[in-house]
């Protein structure tokens, strides 16, 4: 796939990895999740970088999923901020954070972090950089990361979804970038959501290991898979049909980044959307 993409032998785009910013404004931010790539998507998103002054940012806080690398060593390239980052997290994250992979001991060393704990109990939480944004968290079935005491035995907590709702005109998103399993929790969030933007991670179950990429299922990864029985696709199929569903954090083994592959047409058809750099959602 992304030989395909250098070579320019299929239709397909690059991507950075998976994060998204929600705003009241398009002024101040919620980041969720800070990629590896986060310097390049600062660069690639203008709002981001507002310049009001020496090393100014829009970011006014950050959101963490879980306490993957994927989602948390961008946190290194915002070591410059000007104050502690405000950094939104559960506690068994904020551990993984802590101990098996020391992020937050490192970054006290340069701005230092301001801890916030996302708290699972029901309750609607104000996170600053959305002013009329109210977030709820959902605990989520998927893995903790290789490095946290709880791999393969995940604890509440170590991954979460996150229902945002507008309080202006009551249109709401829920986002979910790893998903390993459809709980009734959350699919009762789910129905209720304006937009779904939820974990698009592999096509099939044994994709990684079909193509020598990993010995690993996706499932065992803590990715419900797009294809089978009680994949994801059969879920969204169920929501209702004003409901805007879009598949997010997609591996480069996974053939629905080739828009003319099958797979993108059989999306396609049934109102699938994938999700790309630069997407806005405005609700």
């Amino acid at each position: 796939m992304c030989d395909g993409v250098r070579q320019q032998t299929i239709n397909a785009s690059p991507r950075t990895q998976s994060s998204i910013a929600v705003s009241s404004d398009r002024t101040d931010w919620v980041l969720f999740n800070a990629s590896p790539d986060i310097l390049t998507q600062i660069q690639q998103c203008g709002v981001l970088q507002p310049a009001r002054q020496l090393r100014d940012t829009g970011i006014c806080s950050i959101v963490l999923m879980d306490a993957q690398i994927d989602h948390t060593t961008g946190l290194l390239m915002l070591r410059e901020h000007q104050q502690p980052l405000s950094i939104w997290c559960t506690a068994p994250v904020r551990e993984d954070l802590s101990e098996g992979n020391p992020l937050f001991k490192v970054l006290q060393h340069y701005c230092d972090i301001d801890w916030h704990e996302i708290e699972l109990n029901e309750t609607q939480q104000a996170i600053p950089g959305a002013h009329n944004i109210q977030f709820l968290a959902q605990p989520l079935i998927s893995n903790a990361p290789p490095y946290s005491p709880h791999r393969d035995q995940p604890v509440r907590g170590d991954t979460i979804g996150m229902f945002m709702r507008n309080t202006n005109n009551n249109e709401s998103v829920f986002y979910a970038p790893g998903l390993g399993e459809m709980e009734p929790h959350v699919w009762a969030t789910m129905q209720k959501a304006s937009v779904v933007l939820v974990d698009g991670t592999m096509w099939t179950d044994n994709e990684m290991i079909e193509r020598g990429a990993s010995t690993k299922t996706a499932r065992s990864m803590g990715h419900l898979p797009q294809s089978g029985p009680g994949g994801m696709i059969e879920w969204l199929e169920q929501l209702p049909p004003t409901t805007r569903k879009i598949l997010i954090h997609i591996n480069n083994t996974n053939p629905i980044l080739n828009q003319d592959s099958p797979e993108r047409m059989y999306l396609t058809q049934r109102g699938i959307e994938v999700a790309d750099d630069g997407m806005e959602i405005e609700l």
